[in-house]
């Protein structure tokens, strides 16, 4: 998915607070949930951190962030992220209903493909980026993958559109179902295929970006749903297991040599090179996808329908532009964090930076945020406040690290 739940690279503690560099998470007054994985990775020496509601792995043993995240672009490397939802909707109205909460033409997307697209709500803002999977013809089954951080929020609008629904379309009746207690990790790297192919006799190299399908993985060839896709700019899987099974899977792909557990930590600078959103830092419910340099998610027979959520406002914005527009930025010096300020070469201030880090790829500091309309155009010279100083920086357009998707 374009946008997932991540952590960013260092972690200090503050006042009984986690605070994961741009990001505090207030210590929960309730036991956080645990994946499938729990033990297994606390066996392999996990350093733990609550996150959406989620114990997840941070990193692993003495292995440091940035080695971690090397490894991915260069070998491969296994993230557990079983705290994403994953959900089934079924019925003769599923491709219809789908459709309705979101702007992307699902009657384009073939048997088994794969595409990203958002819920919107009424404003055309974004309550979810989501990935929508088709499993039948006719469009009667979907296999949808939503965020963990966004769980309650997105179940609350399913139910409350899929009972209108189902009343006004009886004859298009949908049905939902979430996979609770399935496993689902992603394997991720140039090393991903040959690390997968160990383990099963399916075809992978039939297998392209965006495309998914059942194969038997494992010893005990275990039916498992497999997409290949990711998060990390890499080639790679996402690999869906039944309950009783994804420990085992999970141990059997991390015994193929050179495969490593990699935790939220890398998984965030990975994200962030590739140009990928995390929800509630680099989208949220008041951002459109116009403005969220989403566009390409809004199809084009859907801008002449117009027949989805908040359709005026983003018509309106694919029309005349904007307010504001998510870019990249390079920053030499010191890194940008979220929610540093960003002011033109004047020292008018244009925007606000949504995620920073120092790149382990390439060498320098990156951030993405928003700034104002016409202040987006690549090389465009810009000031950010970093530690109360304004720095010079420049916009570059993303994704920083050019995508290895097989295609």
């Amino acid at each position: 998915m374009l946008s997932r739940t991540a952590t960013s690279l260092r972690t200090t503690s503050r006042a009984g607070r986690l605070v994961l560099r741009g990001l505090a998470t207030s210590a929960p007054v309730y036991e956080n949930k645990r994946t499938p994985l729990y033990q297994l990775n606390v066996d392999r020496g996990a350093k733990m951190v609550p996150f959406a509601g989620y114990d997840m792995p941070l990193s692993y043993g003495d292995v440091g962030q940035v080695a971690a995240h090397n490894h991915v672009r260069t070998g491969a490397g296994l993230f557990d992220v079983s705290h994403m939802v994953q959900h089934i909707f079924s019925g003769p109205g599923a491709q219809a209903f789908l459709s309705s909460l979101t702007p992307t033409s699902l009657d384009k997307i073939a048997l088994n493909g794969s595409s990203l697209s958002v819920l919107l709500n009424d404003n055309g803002g974004i309550i979810d980026d989501l990935i929508l999977t088709k499993h039948a013809e006719d469009g009667s089954k979907w296999y949808t993958v939503t965020n963990a951080g966004r769980a309650d929020e997105d179940k609350a609008h399913f139910s409350a559109k899929l009972e209108a629904w189902n009343k006004e379309h009886p004859d298009q009746a949908v049905t939902w179902e979430i996979l609770d207690g399935w496993g689902l990790v992603a394997l991720q790297g140039p090393k991903a295929a040959e690390a997968l192919s160990k383990l099963t006799d399916a075809d992978l190299s039939a297998l392209k970006f965006g495309q998914s399908m059942y194969a038997e993985i494992g010893k005990d060839k275990v039916r498992c749903h497999l997409a290949r896709g990711g998060y990390t700019g890499e080639d790679g899987f996402e690999v869906s297991i039944p309950p009783e099974s994804a420990v085992s899977i999970t141990e059997q792909i991390l015994a193929v040599p050179d495969v490593w557990p990699i935790g939220l930590g890398a998984r965030d600078s990975l994200r962030l090179e590739a140009g990928m959103c995390l929800y509630g830092h680099d989208l949220n419910e008041s951002i459109s996808p116009i403005e969220g340099g989403l566009a390409w998610l809004v199809s084009k027979d859907r801008r002449t329908e117009g027949s989805f959520p908040g359709s005026s406002r983003i018509l309106a914005e694919l029309k005349d532009g904007p307010s504001r527009r998510r870019v990249g930025f390079e920053v030499p010096g010191a890194p940008a964090r979220e929610g540093a300020k960003v002011f033109d070469e004047a020292g008018n201030e244009i925007g606000v930076i949504t995620s920073g880090i120092p790149s382990p790829t390439m060498g320098t500091n990156i951030a993405m945020g928003y700034v104002k309309n016409g202040q987006h155009k690549k090389g465009t010279p810009v000031q950010i406040e970093i530690r109360k100083k304004l720095r010079p920086a420049s916009i570059r357009p993303m994704p920083f690290v050019p995508p290895k998707y097989y295609k």
